[in-house]
């Protein structure tokens, strides 16, 4: 039996610290930034951006140091962040295939994808290299992709390239493209790198030129093992991790933020890289919730769910500044995140007579703005209850229906409005019917009575009501004609009129 073939893309981020804070930062991307870690004052720099790095800032500087350089940028390392910025860049990588082994260290990122038999769904190696890099770039990270058959040549090769650029290895041309690298590129020991530095082994090329059973003698099973990776034959286990489809990006401020412009100026970039991963998925944002985390710490959480599942940055962003506007924070904001739940992006195909369906995001806007105004249990399309009870009814969200209908004829009924609050009103009777009563200051006299129609219940509940409906046809005294709706109390024997008919 012949062996699978073996065939690995590696994803190489460096300086992962700083790009995690910068990536939902576009005003700092010109800027030289440096990331410190540690307690004041004993800070030291821990990353940086290129533009820092050719400043002549670097590593392990304190910040007196750093505070020599006027236009340098100071950010405050957030390992919340960094590990929200690995939980996407994971996830990218899973839409390329579903084995991924992550070899990360404190400053940079690394995973492993094993693309063997990939071919079919994203072309040769070549073509899935270049389309992992462009998704991590859309996402606002600068990384290495590096395809072999070999695991720990194409993470070797990663490391080593100085220049972000794609490095496809040919089956068994390793040990070729290993050769140039440092030796340094194998995480070596401080022992390891004395000896081979006294023994002037600086490249892997020289390091796989040693004979191993000399270099065993001398180093052990470790020699055998460093040569192995220099020219690209260490077998390797492969360790896959689960990744989990989860749509949430956070951001911590360097300030308190009270400035609500301020605020969604941050949500727009990050509605925007929730919606690109979206889109890779072939998904919507059907829920979106923002948390805010406060500097008194509490939170503050708002749930926005339009009509329908959507992509439009736009739509959601004026959501949520309505939502956020009508319910402010308490409190200056710290740490801002948000999280979203896919959904099915459906498309409505409608007949050629068919009438034009209602545009959802434009709904959705409308509905928020009369929310604001008059609240947000207020707002929404009146179902009735199963009961007979005086204003027996609730609200519900709106739905807009996709399914394409045709259109139908509708019979010709009369319009009912409802008069909330009902009107109170002295009616005057004769021989049990209605003959005139008063609404809105003037005196009505009844041309046609119908009714009562007598309607009562719950016996059950607390509360016995009973009431006496009629629907009269009435004359004011600016001879205007009257269609209404009178109701009386028959416990408290009141009257009040409660509707009227166009």
């Amino acid at each position: 039996m012949r062996k699978p073939a073996e065939l690995y893309a590696c994803l190489y981020v460096k300086e992962f610290p700083a790009q995690a804070l910068l990536r939902l930062r576009p005003e700092l991307h010109e800027k030289p930034c440096v990331v410190m870690e540690g307690e004041t004052p004993f800070e030291v720099v821990c990353s940086l951006n290129t533009k820092a790095r050719l400043l002549g800032l670097r590593r392990g500087m304190t910040r007196v140091e750093v505070d020599t350089f006027v236009d340098a940028v100071v950010l405050s390392r957030s390992l919340e962040t960094e590990k929200a910025t690995k939980a996407v860049l994971l996830e990218c990588a899973g839409a390329f295939s579903p084995c991924i082994e992550e070899r990360s260290d404190p400053v940079a990122f690394l995973c492993v994808l094993d693309i063997a038999g990939t071919q079919n769904l994203f072309g040769p190696p070549e073509m899935l290299a270049k389309s992992l890099r462009q998704r991590v770039r859309a996402l606002g990270i600068s990384g290495q992709v590096t395809v072999s058959s070999s695991f720990h040549a194409a993470v070797c090769l990663a490391k080593g390239l100085t220049r972000s650029v794609l490095q496809i290895v040919p089956p068994g041309k390793e040990a070729t493209a290993l050769a140039p690298l440092p030796v340094g590129t194998l995480d070596l020991r401080e022992n390891q790198a004395e000896t081979f530095g006294s023994w002037g082994i600086h490249t892997l090329g020289m390091l796989a030129a040693l004979p191993e059973k000399e270099l065993v003698a001398r180093m052990g099973q470790d020699g055998k093992r460093l040569r192995q990776l220099a020219v690209g034959e260490l077998p390797h286990l492969f360790q896959p991790v689960d990744v989990p489809f989860v749509l949430e990006e956070r951001a911590e401020l360097d300030f308190p933020l009270e400035d609500l412009e301020s605020l969604l100026f941050g949500l727009s970039v990050m509605l925007e890289q929730l919606i690109l991963r979206a889109k890779a998925r072939i998904v919507a944002l059907a829920i979106v919730t923002v948390t805010l985390h406060l500097d008194d710490g509490d939170s503050h959480s708002r749930t926005v769910r339009p009509a329908q599942p959507t992509n439009d940055r736009q739509l959601w962003l004026k959501l949520l500044h309505l939502d956020l506007e009508a319910h402010p924070p308490h409190a200056a904001i710290l740490t801002v995140v948000l999280h979203a739940e896919p959904g099915s992006a459906s498309k409505v195909q409608l007949g050629l007579f068919s009438p034009q369906l209602p545009e959802a995001g434009r709904l959705d806007v409308t509905l928020a703005r009369i929310a604001a105004l008059v609240g947000e249990g207020n707002v929404g399309q009146a179902v009735l209850d199963d009961t007979n009870t005086p204003e027996g009814f609730h609200l519900e969200p709106f739905q807009v229906d996709t399914a394409a209908s045709e259109p139908q004829s509708l019979p010709n009924y009369a319009c009912l409005r409802q008069l909330r609050p009902p009107q109170a009103t002295a009616v005057v009777t004769e021989r049990g019917y209605p003959r005139s009563f008063s609404f809105r200051n003037q005196r009505c006299v009844v041309e046609r009575a119908y009714g009562p129609w007598l309607k009562g219940g719950e016996w059950w509940n607390e509360t016995i009501w009973g009431q006496e409906l009629w629907d009269l046809i009435a004359r004011a005294q600016d001879n205007t004609l009257l269609f209404c709706c009178v109701v009386r109390d028959i416990i408290q024997d009141q009257w009040q009129v409660v509707a009227l008919y166009d």
